[in-house]
């Protein structure tokens, strides 16, 4: 009876040979190396010519660089190095040959063959520490969130006041965000009172007599700091959709105090469209144009009062005041040529809101419409010894076009200067506005070497602990421990095959997620192989010593895994960057190791004593 026992069907074994073979494939895009490389792209994102490749070819071959590779692609040329010193100067030499229309950046090319990319296969992503890459820093400027909002709620309090009929002689807001009402009686103030205290609820009334009959209304903390809080939130939703859209995946957004914003771009090409993306708080107005009064005129001697006075192309051209729509108003823009090939912007509106629009085209159909694009600039300066941040919106004509039919939910924006500049629109307006201005008051490059002396070291840890961990149990459970060993390789193939598979990016705490996952891995064997070690002093059979060491100490393996599992989750769902990182790789190396330390060993034990009578099993006994 005995004898029966051990013994997996065949589904199992396939099973467990399918798992494996898909690990050992899937983790294999690891061990091909990338190579520093050098990418070129021309600004106006047309494709390279022949004869750019023969003048980077001759510059390099004057200055004795060596590359190994050189790959034409469609609208880019790539070029990969042995080492990164030779990248950094071919970069610098690149640039010199080619002036300020192309675009030199630094990249890594991936070796992995084809055929293996074709499946899925690509190596895991690193981080901004192991990879290298640029780290932002952004001040967004909360405050002026804070003093629209205290400007609105102003607005609408002397209105509510004169829809009651409650007469106020003054209205004003003060420096220190408090809001104040000045009446001639006190009965007035009183009615006032109720009023404000019932509906405006997140400012803190009070009445003051001292100077008059004034009531005073200060925003509540509480409030302030869930302003500030749902603007940091809006920035930060906006920035991942930027980063997204200039295809960084792996980027890290997160918060940072009160009013910062940081932003880890590993293994970015572009860092100054970066740059430039990531702190434009840029928006769009569209506005028609005053046919009515002379440009040239309202140059010398002013603009009209319902008009305002800009300049396109060199030209002055007057714009009515009126705002028809705003940018905040587009869910969807792509960019795109015209029949003639003009670079536009084909746009997509949400379909509420967007009335008056539709009306004043109706109502001007072939009168030109311009379209406004809305910047604000960070000016720092120095006050008293400190930094100062200052902002300054300025609006400048990006389009103007005549109205040809009526504009819906769909239309596009022509008269664009370049289609790199219908590009950067399209993103700008695909990701939204920021909802405040924003400041890079810090950057930070990782370069590639320090990445892979980051990569070494943390390679050198796991190969310590892992070796430590295979000669502890070889030595002290015999050939049980050495089938343990090999669950444990299994495992560490296993663990890498997900996070490429997942996308994961992995970093250094990530790295040290995969050493403690090491070390626990094997708490699963020490189990069973104590238990039974247990069982075969009672006087059980191997055979049956075998079973019931799996059997039972399944539960208590399982109990320690979830225990772990959920302080993981919990790390993942609170923590910062760093300890997700840890809580990726723990969570899935807890996974695993359930498959290998229990299914894994079991069938390789099954196959060596299972189905036999066994009277010895090499246990450390």
């Amino acid at each position: 009876m005995a004898a029966q026992l051990n013994r997996y069907p065949l589904w199992k074994y396939i099973l467990i040979i399918v798992v494996i073979g898909a690990a050992f494939l899937y983790a294999a895009p690891n061990l091909y190396p990338e190579y520093p490389a050098v990418q070129v792209k021309r600004l106006d994102n047309n494709p390279l010519e022949r004869q750019t490749l023969t003048q980077i070819q001759s510059a390099l071959r004057a200055n004795n660089i060596i590359y190994s590779n050189v790959e034409l692609q469609q609208d880019a040329l790539l070029l990969r190095f042995n080492t990164t010193d030779v990248q950094l100067k071919a970069k610098d030499v690149i640039q010199q040959t080619l002036g300020k229309n192309y675009l030199v950046a630094l990249n890594l090319a991936s070796s992995t063959p084809n055929w293996l990319a074709s499946i899925g296969g690509s190596p895991m992503k690193l981080g901004l520490d192991l990879r290298g890459g640029v780290h932002f820093l952004l001040q967004v400027d909360v405050n002026s969130v804070v003093q629209q909002r205290m400007e609105g709620d102003l607005r609408t309090i002397g209105q509510a006041l004169r829809e009651a009929r409650i007469r106020y002689s003054g209205i004003r807001r003060t420096l220190e965000n408090h809001i104040l009402l000045q009446f001639n009686d006190a009965q007035v103030m009183d009615e006032a009172f109720s009023l404000v205290n019932q509906r405006y609820q997140e400012f803190q009334w009070e009445k003051n007599t001292d100077q008059g009959f004034v009531l005073q209304g200060i925003i509540k903390p509480m409030v302030l700091f869930q302003v500030k809080q749902e603007t940091l939130e809006q920035a930060m939703n906006t920035l991942r959709n930027r980063v997204n859209e200039l295809g960084v995946s792996e980027a890290i957004v997160q918060q940072q105090g009160e009013s910062r914003v940081s932003v880890d771009l590993p293994g970015i090409q572009d860092t100054a469209q970066a740059k430039n993306i990531l702190g434009k708080t840029a928006t769009l107005e569209f506005r028609m144009v005053d046919t009515e009064h002379d440009p040239f005129l309202a140059k010398e001697t002013g603009a009209p009062m319902d008009s305002k006075l800009f300049t396109h192309h060199e030209q002055p051209i007057l714009l009515k005041n009126q705002i028809i729509l705003r940018g905040a108003s587009i869910v969807s823009a792509t960019s795109g040529f015209d029949e003639d090939g003009s670079p536009n912007v084909q746009v997509r509106l949400s379909g509420a809101g967007e009335s008056l629009f539709t009306k004043t085209t109706a109502e001007n159909v072939g009168k030109p419409m311009a379209v406004v694009y809305v910047e604000v600039l960070s000016i720092p300066s120095m006050e008293n010894g400190k930094q100062v941040i200052r902002y300054q919106t300025e609006r400048r004509i990006i389009s103007v076009a005549t109205i040809r039919s009526v504009l819906g939910n769909n239309f596009q924006i022509t008269g664009l200067g370049s289609a790199n500049e219908s590009r950067n629109l399209a993103l700008l307006l695909r990701a939204g506005a920021l909802p405040a201005p924003v400041t890079i008051i810090e950057e930070r490059q990782v370069g590639p070497s320090l990445g892979q002396q980051n990569i070494h070291m943390g390679l050198m840890s796991i190969i310590v602990g892992m070796g430590l961990v295979v000669f502890f149990m070889a030595l002290y459970y015999g050939w049980m421990g050495v089938i343990a060993d090999l669950a444990l390789a299994m495992n560490l193939v296993l663990i890498v095959a997900i996070l490429s598979l997942l996308g994961a990016t992995l970093t250094l705490p990530g790295i040290a997620g995969i050493v403690l996952t090491v070390g626990m891995a094997v708490d699963a064997n020490v189990l069973i192989f104590e238990r039974i070690r247990e069982e075969i002093r009672r006087g059980m059979g191997i055979q049956g010593s075998i079973h019931a060491g799996y059997e039972r100490a399944f539960i208590t393996i399982l109990d320690a895994n979830l225990t772990t599992l959920i302080v993981m989750m919990i790390l993942f769902s609170m923590g910062s960057g760093m300890v997700k990182g840890i809580a990726i790789t723990v969570t899935i190396g807890l996974i695993t190791s359930m498959f290998t330390a229990i299914t894994g060993t079991r069938a390789i034990v099954n196959l060596i004593y299972g189905g036999r009578p066994v009277k010895r099993i090499s246990i450390g006994i």
